[in-house]
C-alpha cells in the first residue's frame, strides 16, 4: 500500500504566516453573541452542570428567551401546551424534562474557556467588579465565542497541513483561504460563532490529519489516540461519524491482503490494534450515552430526531443543487451545498483528479464526503436548512475539500494571478451573500433568491461603506434571527 506523497516543508512555513494574519486581520468582524436556539441548546450543558448540576434547562431556556425574545426560543424550547391536542410540547414524555437534541462535544470543548472565564469573573468580583458571575453575563458569552474562534483556527490550519502532504505552500495556501473564506465557515468564526461548526470542524480535522499521518499501519497506540480523536468527533456531531468509514474501509482491505497472503500474525495483530480502537471510541463515547439516558429514558437520541430520518435520502441531490418554487412567495428559491458555495464543486472536481494518482485514497476520501451529503438527504424536513446561513452541514468535509482544491491548482497550469483572480471573485461572492443574509435582504435566509441576485451583490460594498460605523460598534443589531434556526 502506497503511502501518500509528503511534500518537503521547511521549518517556516509562509502559508501558515499567511493564514494566521488573515485570521487576526479579520477579528473585526468577530460577533460575541448567544442567540440562537441551537446555541442556546450546545451551551446550555455546561451552564447547567456548573451551576445548577443538574440536565434541567428549564432556567436556561428561559433565561436566554429573556436576553433574546425575537430568536424562537419560547416556541422551540420553552414546553407549551397545544391547545389542539391538549399535549406539552418541548418536553420528553418518558423523563418530564425539557428537549435539548444537541451533543455534548462542543460543550465539552468549550469547557476550558468557560471555566476559565468563572474563575475570572469571581476573582474581579472579590475585587469589587458587580460582573453577574451566573453563566449568562457576557464574559461566559465570549468565552464561548473565543474557543469557538479558535477551534474554527485550528481546523483550518490543520485542514492546511494536509493539503501540505500533496503539493506547495502556494497552492495548499490558496485552498485553504478559498475553502474558508468562500464558504460558511468564516460566517460560523466570526458573525455567528456560538455553534457547533467550528468545534466540529477542529474535530474532524484533527481525525482526518492524524488518519493521513499514521496510515496505512498505525502501532496500538495510535490506534488508541484514533480511537480518542474519532470519539471527540462523534460527540461534536452524531452524523460525523461516518467519518470513520476511513479507517474502517482502510482496515476492511488490509484484512483482505492478509487473509489473500494467509499472513495469521498479520491477521491477529490486525484484530487486536482494532479491537483496542473501537474501546476506545467507545468509552470516549459515554458522556454522550449517559447524556441520552438522563433526557431521553433510552441510550440514543431524540425520538424526534429518528422520526425525521429516511434511510433511502431522497434529498440526496437536493443536497447539492436544489432549484424549486417558494411555497409562501412562488419566486424560485434555491438551496444546496454547491449553489451556495461554488467553491467546494472546484474542490470535488480536485478530488476526481487525485484519483489518477492515488485510487484508494481518492475513493475513501469521495466515499466520506458522498456520506455526509447522504445524511443530509435523509432529513426529510430540514435538508435544505433554510434560517442557516450556507450549507452548514458540509462545513466538517473543508479539510477534504481543502485538499481537493490544492491538487486541482496545483496539477492546472493556470498562472497564479488568474488562480488568485477566481480566489477573490470567489471570496467577494461569498461575502456579498453574508452581507444579504445579515444586513441587506433578510429574505435570503429561505434560500438563494436569484431574481435581482447580481444587483444586490453589486451593492453590497456601498452598503458596507454606508453602514460602516454601526458595523463596527453595534453589528448585532443586524443579526436578527427570525425564528427559523435549523
Amino acid at each position: 500500500m502506497r503511502r501518500v506523497p509528503v511534500a518537503r516543508t521547511r521549518r517556516f512555513d509562509p502559508g501558515v504566516l499567511a493564514l494566521l494574519i488573515v485570521a487576526l486581520l479579520l477579528l473585526p468582524a468577530w460577533t460575541p453573541r448567544l442567540y440562537a436556539t441551537d446555541s442556546v441548546q450546545y451551551y446550555a450543558y455546561l451552564r447547567s452542570l456548573l451551576f445548577d448540576g443538574d440536565f434541567n434547562f428549564l432556567n436556561e431556556y428561559q433565561r436566554f428567551h429573556e436576553l433574546n425574545p425575537h430568536a424562537g426560543i419560547d416556541r422551540a424550547l420553552l414546553p407549551w401546551r397545544d391547545p389542539a391536542t391538549g399535549q406539552w410540547r418541548n418536553l420528553n414524555p418518558t423523563t418530564g424534562l425539557p428537549v435539548n437534541i444537541a451533543p455534548v462535544g462542543s460543550a465539552i470543548l468549550w469547557a476550558p474557556a468557560v471555566l476559565l472565564a468563572h474563575a475570572g469573573v469571581v476573582l474581579a468580583r472579590a475585587l469589587g467588579s458587580s460582573v453577574p458571575a451566573d453563566g449568562y453575563s457576557q464574559p461566559y458569552i465570549v468565552a464561548v465565542c473565543l474557543a469557538s474562534w479558535a477551534y474554527g483556527l485550528l481546523g483550518v490550519l490543520l485542514s492546511y497541513r494536509i493539503a501540505r502532504r500533496l503539493v506547495g505552500s502556494w497552492p495548499a495556501a490558496l485552498a485553504t483561504l478559498v475553502c474558508w473564506l468562500a464558504s460558511p465557515v468564516v460566517f460560523y468564526m466570526y458573525v455567528s460563532p456560538a455553534w457547533s461548526h467550528t468545534a466540529s470542524l477542529f474535530a474532524t480535522t484533527l481525525f482526518i490529519w492524524y488518519w493521513l499521518r499514521v496510515r496505512p499501519a498505525p502501532t496500538p497506540g495510535q490506534w488508541l489516540l484514533l480511537g480518542v480523536f474519532g470519539g471527540l468527533m462523534v460527540l461534536t456531531r452524531e452524523q460525523l461519524g461516518l467519518f470513520l468509514l476511513l479507517p474502517a474501509l482502510d482496515a476492511l482491505r488490509a484484512y483482505g491482503l492478509a487473509l489473500r497472503a494467509r499472513d495469521w500474525p498479520t491477521l491477529a495483530r490486525l484484530g487486536r490494534n482494532h479491537l483496542l480502537f473501537v474501546l476506545v471510541l467507545a468509552v470516549t463515547l459515554l458522556p454522550q450515552l449517559v447524556t441520552y439516558r438522563v433526557l431521553n429514558g433510552h441510550w440514543g437520541p431524540a425520538r424526534t430526531v429518528a422520526q425525521k430520518f429516511n434511510w433511502l435520502s431522497p434529498h440526496f441531490v437536493d443536497t447539492l443543487v436544489d432549484l424549486g418554487p417558494s411555497p409562501v412567495t412562488g419566486r424560485i428559491l434555491a438551496h444546496g451545498a454547491l449553489l451556495w458555495t461554488p467553491a467546494w464543486a472546484l474542490a470535488l472536481l480536485g478530488l476526481l483528479l487525485f484519483w489518477q494518482r492515488q485510487r484508494w485514497l481518492a475513493a475513501l476520501l469521495l466515499l466520506a464526503v458522498v456520506a455526509q451529503v447522504w445524511i443530509n438527504g435523509s432529513f426529510g424536513t430540514t435538508w435544505h436548512l433554510s434560517g442557516a446561513f450556507g450549507f452548514r452541514r458540509l462545513i466538517e468535509a473543508t479539510p477534504i475539500f481543502v485538499l481537493g482544491l490544492a491538487w486541482l491548482i496545483e496539477r492546472v497550469r493556470m498562472p497564479r494571478v488568474a488562480w488568485s483572480a477566481l480566489a477573490l471573485a470567489l471570496i467577494a461572492w461569498n461575502v456579498g451573500l453574508i452581507a444579504q443574509w445579515t444586513i441587506t435582504y433578510p429574505e435570503l435566509r429561505r434560500g438563494l433568491v436569484w431574481d435581482g441576485m447580481l444587483r444586490r451583490q453589486l451593492a453590497v460594498p456601498v452598503t458596507l461603506l454606508e453602514q460602516g460605523r454601526e458595523l463596527l460598534h453595534n453589528r448585532a443589531q443586524f443579526y436578527q434571527n427570525d425564528g427559523v434556526d435549523r
